[in-house]
């Protein structure tokens, strides 16, 4: 009897176990997924890899609170051809899509830090601006007074630009309480400030602050390299150029 008892508390304790692993999806498993109306938070992996294995571990440990506490589906793909899309510096990447809008996730290997990451942006940070707001939000030619921004101008012949979505959210979950993050297509609805500011190539990156522009030009397009210079790295800059003014109707 003892030993049955014994064998069935093993038997439970191994499902248990197993019902924890996160579930592997492929490509076109994961591309469901994300075009339907879930959050889902996505692993990317691959195989013979040693800080791939100590994400899953942590992933696989906290993936029950991710469920709760994000409403989110959570799953890993393994050796898949997504993840460059949402990661250049690829496997491992853990993303957090929000009804379809990612955010990289980027820190430490740590289960709290990565709760407390995607709980802090359960809704996108960065702010879209095209020519019509973008002096009245920005104010940059008069001194920022709504604060710093930092602007990414993108467009969508841009390949580059696209794989910099979930990285340039991942900035803006990092930086929103101390400055605003925002971005512009600087061929359609942003293309007359795209030139005024020469942000003339995609992608091009630009730091308002107190109407001085300071432009990010390392190739570095990672989270870590995009917050150091926001906080600190523009300071590098000893001749910042001045916000050029708004056109005048004659100018245009």
């Amino acid at each position: 009897m003892l030993q049955f008892i014994f064998v069935v508390i093993i038997g439970l304790s191994l499902g248990n176990a197993a019902a924890q692993d996160l579930r592997r999806v492929d490509d076109t498993e994961l591309i469901q997924l994300l075009t339907g109306n879930s959050n889902v938070v996505v692993l990317f992996n691959k195989n013979n890899c040693q800080r791939c294995l100590e994400y899953e571990n942590v992933v696989t440990k906290i993936h029950p609170q991710l469920e709760e506490t994000l409403s989110a589906v959570v799953v890993q793909s393994v050796d898949g051809n997504l993840v460059s899309i949402y990661d250049p510096s690829k496997e491992p990447a853990l993303v957090f899509f929000r009804r379809g809008i990612p955010i990289l996730y980027h820190g430490e290997v740590n289960d709290d830090e990565i709760l407390d990451f995607f709980n802090d942006n359960l809704e996108p940070a960065v702010k879209e601006l095209s020519d019509d707001n973008f002096e009245h939000l920005t104010q940059a030619s008069s001194g920022a007074t709504t604060g710093d921004w930092f602007v990414f101008f993108y467009s969508a012949e841009c390949t580059v630009c696209q794989r910099l979505y979930a990285v340039w959210e991942s900035v803006g979950g990092k930086l929103k309480r101390k400055l605003n993050i925002a971005r512009m297509n600087s061929l359609e609805s942003g293309s007359s400030t795209a030139k005024r500011l020469g942000a003339l190539e995609s992608p091009a990156f630009i730091f308002l602050r107190q109407g001085k522009m300071y432009r990010y030009l390392a190739k570095q397009y990672s989270p870590e390299a995009f917050v150091q210079f926001a906080e600190k790295g523009y300071l590098t800059q000893s001749h910042p150029q001045p916000v050029p003014e708004i056109p005048s109707a004659v100018d245009l």
